[in-house]
């Protein structure tokens, strides 16, 4: 399993996504963002799924953006051409993982502004090829383990957020995962686009870097939750339970 978050504002594009690989009982690390960047030509690719699918979908699309990646120039013709070579992938393998017991699961979340985009643009991409714009009313994408994160960012998350903001309730977001999910770990890789910046920024954070937000986390839900007492005080006095203050 894995965590991976694509956030659009109006400010521009933020990415989140965990580093934990876990097969049988070994753990291991890998970066599961990546970024192509150029003059006027940014991009971020996130993945879920088999390892070896998305090693080898990505690839193919890098090879094609080195013989041909200028030809692209809007960010829906770049989409397309991902898609093109996961299906591609699927066309080549998909047999073979069936007879292995596997499907093919290849998820990707897309962020890019090309030379002739207004502005950034944020895509799911499904491992049929087809593909989803994110909306204003909706502005966030998860693919890998969706459950534990998606609350917050349903509640708290509007698209006029700031990029801070939406950086801030991204990795709260992430937190609730991990605390949820043993699959899901840092480090964590972050990308940050600003609209019009052609200037993908990307830090990895490790735990210790995490650990404040963390900490702080815990303690404010544990807050929430003793604050609550006075709401639930009559739905509980209904069920026969009485407070202990």
């Amino acid at each position: 399993m894995t965590f991976c978050l694509g956030i659009k504002c109006h400010e521009g594009l933020v990415a989140i996504a965990d580093t934990r690989i876990t097969s049988g009982s070994e753990v291991s690390t890998a970066k599961k963002i990546a970024v192509h960047q150029g003059e006027h030509h940014s991009m971020f690719v996130l993945t879920s799924g088999l390892r070896s699918v998305r090693d080898k979908a990505i690839t193919y699309f890098e090879e094609r953006l080195r013989q041909n990646g200028s030809n692209l120039t809007r960010s829906y013709q770049a989409v397309n051409a991902l898609a093109e070579e996961m299906r591609r992938v699927y066309n080549e393998d998909n047999d073979w993982l069936i007879k292995a017991g596997l499907h093919f699961d290849l998820h990707c979340i897309v962020g890019s502004q090309l030379t002739e985009d207004e502005s950034a643009h944020l895509y799911l991409l499904y491992p049929q090829g087809n593909w989803v714009e994110v909306s204003r009313g909706t502005p966030h994408l998860i693919i890998g383990e969706t459950r534990f994160g998606k609350p917050i960012l349903d509640r708290a998350l509007r698209y006029e957020a700031s990029l801070e903001e939406s950086l801030r309730l991204g990795l709260l977001s992430f937190n609730s995962t991990e605390a949820s999910s043993a699959d899901v770990g840092p480090p964590v890789d972050v990308v940050v686009y600003p609209n019009d910046s052609f200037d993908v920024r990307e830090r990895r954070f490790n735990t210790e870097e995490l650990a404040p937000l963390a900490q702080f986390w815990q303690q404010a839900i544990e807050n929430a939750v003793e604050q609550a007492a006075a709401p639930v005080a009559s739905l509980a006095h209904s069920l026969g339970i009485r407070s202990e203050d």
